[in-house]
């Protein structure tokens, strides 16, 4: 009887339902504005597009001062 119970219970098992994007994602107007001011451009240079994600971390100038350097480390030829 319980080989049978659990050959019954994977058979009903049901489908995964699917993505609703309006029910599961919802968005605001503001959300909408955001993501497409923020899309990236179509051949737009992939330095500038770095330049523009690099402006968007705060303090940038003093992290990029007080990260780890290699200094006291034995040097290495190639």
């Amino acid at each position: 009887m319980i080989g049978k119970a659990c050959e019954t219970d994977s058979m009903t098992s049901r489908k995964p339902d699917l993505l609703n994007l309006e029910r599961d994602i919802p968005t605001t107007p503001e959300d909408i504005r955001a993501l497409r001011e923020n899309r990236p451009q179509r051949g737009e240079d992939w330095l500038n597009q770095l330049t523009r994600l690099s402006q968007q971390i705060p303090n940038l100038e003093e992290v990029i001062r007080r990260r780890g350097t290699f200094k006291g480390c034995e040097p290495f030829k190639l």
